[in-house]
């Protein structure tokens, strides 16, 4: 069986090495020629864990990555991975990538191929698709379509791909599952749960499980909001509520919210969607779920102006820009958000993050952005720990502290050790935290 992957972006790519690594012949078609020249020389065009190890495994040997969609000729499957963005003056998912990457693969599909969409689409999508195969194919062809939404944590993709914690099916007949069943064989094989199911439910899927997660997080920090105005602790009372097994202690970490790629563009568009349907009001909580989020970045930038007194002329150090370790993903960061909101109100602003500051500084120029967290910490008034990155929580309070102008720690996730850095004479100040 020979696959073809449509759109080498984050899913995409990990998704092609993975097909590879499971057996298969894989051609990623992508019209970004630096991204698949990048991809053929075995460099991944972004940060993910062991996907560069996976990719160069594989690319030439059975695993190749082309601008060319005509190579899709020879496939049977094909996977569109090709992104969604949020539409621009809108909340609604952008649909041009998907219906442009159907489009240019339409004349190259073959008899008996199956079409296998796994972006993140509003429901209602695949039926549409279906249809504009099947109007634009010869009646000699035919093309079945299929939906298997994709369940990757940047950081975990290549685990998240190879061992998934479950498998969707969004069929409309026996052929298309037992494809779908040949390509999953050896997930399958190692009990992985599979779930098959209609298209617009296959379509749901991924966007309920990220509004169900968003929601959780908003609310923990509503929490902390609850909390900082009665001196309770958020993250004691995270941990009593966490062991009802019905709530359960995973996503009950406040802080300064969620960003990423997935989640925020995510529950705006399923939200824009529902009110197409006529069925808003059913998702209308979901615009308080991003306000609560959005308002996080807020109280950051207002603590550091109350400690401060003003942010005009003042050094702030940044630690972190990505939205998540594990990854160099700046887009709808928390944490670059915060950044550029100091700079904007007159701060000087140093920034440090291990793999994410190519792609801030793409975002943010103007920023200065420090070699290392002892240099962007350097004499500054106010420190903000804003992505969880295993070195900034191994920090000696005690030495960091020789280097700063003013021991103000700000801990945007909760994670540092708050004793330890009062006890090193530090003001500590967490979200919700007395």
């Amino acid at each position: 069986m020979r696959i073809s992957v449509i759109g080498t972006g984050y899913l995409g790519a990990v998704h092609a090495a993975g097909m590879a690594e499971l057996g298969f012949d894989v051609v990623g078609v992508d019209i970004d020629a630096a991204k698949v020249e990048s991809l053929n020389q075995g460099r991944m065009p972004f940060y993910e864990p062991n996907s560069d190890p996976l990719l160069d495994k594989h690319v030439g040997k059975g695993l190749r990555f082309t601008t060319d969609m005509a190579e899709i000729a020879d496939a049977d499957v094909h996977f569109v991975c090709v992104g969604t963005p949020q539409r621009k003056n809108s909340l609604a998912a952008d649909m041009a990538f998907v219906n442009s990457s159907i489009d240019a693969m339409i004349p190259f599909l073959k008899d008996g191929s199956l079409v296998v969409g796994k972006s993140t689409v509003p429901v209602g999508t695949a039926e549409k698709l279906a249809e504009r195969i099947e109007v634009a194919t010869p009646e000699s062809v035919s093309v079945e379509l299929a939906w298997n939404p994709e369940f990757l944590r940047e950081g975990f993709a290549v685990q998240d791909t190879l061992h998934p914690d479950r498998l969707v099916f969004g069929v409309n007949g026996d052929n298309a599952e037992g494809i779908l069943r040949e390509v999953y064989a050896r997930a399958i094989g190692d009990d992985t749960p599979v779930v098959v199911t209609d298209l617009p439910t296959a379509e749901l899927v991924k966007v309920a499980a990220n509004s169900f997660l968003a929601t959780k997080i908003s609310f923990i920090n509503a929490m902390a909001e609850i909390c900082d105005v009665t001196g309770a602790d958020v993250t004691a009372l995270a941990d009593a509520i966490g062991h009802d097994e019905r709530i359960g202690r995973k996503f009950l970490n406040a802080g300064v919210g969620f960003g990423g790629g997935c989640l925020p563009k995510d529950i705006r568009a399923f939200s824009a969607r529902a009110s197409e349907l006529g069925a808003g009001q059913s998702l209308a909580f979901l615009n308080e779920v991003d306000a609560i989020n959005l308002r996080r970045r807020e109280q950051v930038v207002n603590l550091v102006r109350e400690h401060l007194g003003t942010l005009h002329g003042r050094r702030v150090a940044v630690l972190g820009a990505a939205f998540k370790p594990d990854s160099d993903d700046v887009r709808d960061s928390p944490a670059l958000s915060i950044a550029g909101q100091l700079h904007l109100a007159g701060a000087q602003v140093s920034v440090y993050d291990p793999k994410a500051m190519p792609n801030a500084a793409r975002i943010f120029p103007t920023l200065n952005y420090a070699d290392s967290a002892t240099e962007a910490i350097a004499d500054a008034e106010a420190v903000l720990h804003l992505t969880e990155w295993p070195e900034f929580r191994e920090l000696d309070p005690a030495v960091i502290g020789a280097d700063v102008a003013n021991k103000l720690m700000i801990d945007g996730r909760n994670l540092l050790d708050r004793d330890a850095y009062r006890q090193a004479g530090w003001t500590y100040v967490g979200l919700g935290r007395p």
